[in-house]
């Protein structure tokens, strides 16, 4: 069974972003870029398998610039066995990104695509679902749990009410919530490994796709400041306050 793993290369969550001061967008210059945790997960998801002996191949795609070799890179030091660059230094919104897919897939012929639910550089959270739809593939979203087994894969989610568990039938596009497992950490000889591993690249014009943006940022600003809080003397008062100024209740 062979796995695609779309991962994406974002600002590391550990770092605190800035708005630019012109307000097009964030300062990403000589920040700490690093894998989307969500597609950590998942490359993570597609180890296990290849593991338990359900997964043959497993595959990492990454669009974006050349930079993104070294989230790559990581994909492989986790379990890829090999990984495709589109390269492209156009920005890519999440209908381009599941275009590049689909026109992937459609070349490699996967039983099964686990992607992140979400970028947190971008909190879309629309490229598996846009991908299930041009492939018209089943998906199974926020997964907290996962088991292929006989062509069909099981699967727990995470929702409002508490967990759903779905069964579809692969292929299929799967995509990974915090919950689902604990990224192992990649060891020295593994990243001395994946440097030996293969490492296609490609442009969206050879896949066919025309990734220019459809929506345009008109403007990033910082949240407002949050105010300070204060005491009140008794539960009156701080009915009065919920109810004069608050308006909350």
């Amino acid at each position: 069974m062979k796995v695609l793993v779309p991962v994406k290369r974002v600002v590391d969550y550990n770092v605190k972003v800035r708005v630019k001061s012109d307000q097009t967008g964030v300062d990403i210059a000589n920040v700490k870029m690093s894998m989307n945790p969500f597609d950590e997960i998942a490359i993570e998801e597609a180890t296990r398998l290849k593991e338990k002996g359900v997964a043959t191949e497993l595959v990492a795609i990454s669009c974006g610039p050349l930079a993104c070799q070294e989230t790559l890179r990581t994909a492989m030091a986790i379990g890829a066995d090999r990984s495709i660059l589109v390269q492209t230094e156009v920005e890519l919104q999440p209908l381009a990104v599941a275009k590049l897919l689909k026109s992937i897939a459609e070349k490699e012929l996967p039983d099964l695509i686990i992607l992140g639910k979400q970028a947190i550089d971008d909190d879309a959270n629309q490229t598996g679902q846009m991908l299930a739809a041009l492939l018209s593939w089943p998906q199974a979203t926020f997964a907290s749990k996962v088991e292929v087994a006989d062509g069909f894969a099981t699967v727990t989610r995470e929702v409002d009410g508490g967990l759903e568990t779905i069964k579809i039938k692969l292929p299929a596009i799967i995509t990974t919530d915090l919950r689902l497992n604990e990224p192992r950490y990649v060891t020295l000889p593994n990243i001395m490994k994946a440097k030996k591993k293969q490492l296609d690249i490609v442009t969206p014009e050879s896949l066919g796709v025309d990734p220019t943006p459809r929506l345009a940022t008109l403007k990033v600003t910082d949240p407002p400041a949050r105010s300070a809080g204060i005491k009140v003397p008794d539960v009156a008062a701080l009915i009065d306050k919920l109810k004069n100024e608050a308006k909350v209740v």
